[in-house]
């Protein structure tokens, strides 16, 4: 039954596909770049099937980069991860985060995590990204992980960033817009999508703030969103067009001001594995291939932004 499903979806949608290259053919960013600017295109590990040394091969192999991963705890990992990047010769940008209810904790690891990760001996990271403490903190508390990303940011030159994720400390667009107003060095990882399930819109009515966010973000996360989830089931079908075209309009205004002042572009095509991506009932398997979706997403926007 499961094998006949899959045929009847794959014969069902065939005809609807359009390539990314037809659906957004009339959109560009004619933006001559200064020297400086480049734009590097980061794999994710999230819902990959194999180990380190598998996923590094499959990334190089579709035309990555580098790959983003968290930070690996052990030793042993941290062996394997590097090897295989030096293999492979690809970048690295590591996440970072803290754990846990209490406060003290939570920033204590938060804050080993971000050590470990600067000054790990290895092999230097283009960047970190921070999923930085929890929607339910208080925003003292709270800013106190920009606080000390800053200042080791500082000491280190690696950049670091935090993300507009559900959940964290910038989950909503008017709480993030707080921090903005008040931080004057917070970079953002922008994931515009979580923003958009989160007020249930396309953020038509909160253009100001969005413009805000655009103008501190520096990384990408190319997960399209739209009003009620995270994640469209797949971006190459034509009912999401608007939602894709919403994204673009956000990704090419950062990719805009990072050519005009010569600098660096990062970006990681992150749509997800179940849960994230749907599934038909009973069997959990998936409307669509997720790997297949990010290097068609990595392929969109390298030919857009290069």
């Amino acid at each position: 039954m499961p094998h006949n499903r899959r045929h009847f979806l794959k014969a069902a949608t065939a005809g609807l596909f359009l390539s990314m290259e037809e659906l957004f053919a009339d959109l560009s960013v004619p933006v001559l770049s200064k020297a400086g600017y480049s734009l590097t295109f980061m794999a994710t590990d999230w819902g990959f099937q194999g180990g380190v040394e598998n996923f590094c091969a499959a990334a190089k192999k579709d035309g990555y980069d580098g790959i983003e991963v968290w930070w690996p705890s052990s030793a042993e990992a941290q062996k394997l991860l590097f090897s295989a990047l030096q293999k492979h010769r690809l970048e690295v940008g590591f996440l970072c985060a803290g754990s846990g209810p209490d406060i003290k904790e939570h920033l204590a690891t938060f804050c080993r995590q971000i050590d470990a990760a600067s000054g790990n001996g290895y092999q230097r990271p283009l960047y970190i990204n921070c999923h930085s403490g929890k929607d339910y903190f208080t925003y003292e508390e709270n800013a106190a992980f920009i606080d000390y990303t800053v200042k080791k940011s500082k000491e280190t030159g690696i950049p670091i960033y935090h993300e507009t994720h559900r959940g964290r400390m910038l989950f909503a667009a008017p709480v993030a817009r707080n921090f903005i107003e008040k931080h004057p060095d917070l970079r953002l990882t922008l994931d515009i999508s979580h923003w958009c399930v989160v007020h249930e819109s396309l953020l038509d009515d909160q253009a100001e703030t969005v413009q805000l966010a655009l103008q501190r973000a520096d990384h990408i996360h190319t997960r399209i969103g739209h009003a009620e989830g995270p994640q469209v089931n797949d971006p190459r079908a034509p009912e999401w067009k608007g939602a894709v075209e919403a994204h673009l309009r956000w990704w090419d205004q950062v990719v805009s001001r990072k050519k005009q002042k010569g600098e660096p572009m990062t970006m990681l095509t992150e749509f997800g594995p179940p849960d994230y991506l749907p599934t038909l009932p009973y069997t959990r398997q998936p409307l669509a291939d997720q790997w297949a979706i990010n290097v068609h997403m990595m392929q969109l926007l390298r030919k857009r932004y290069e």
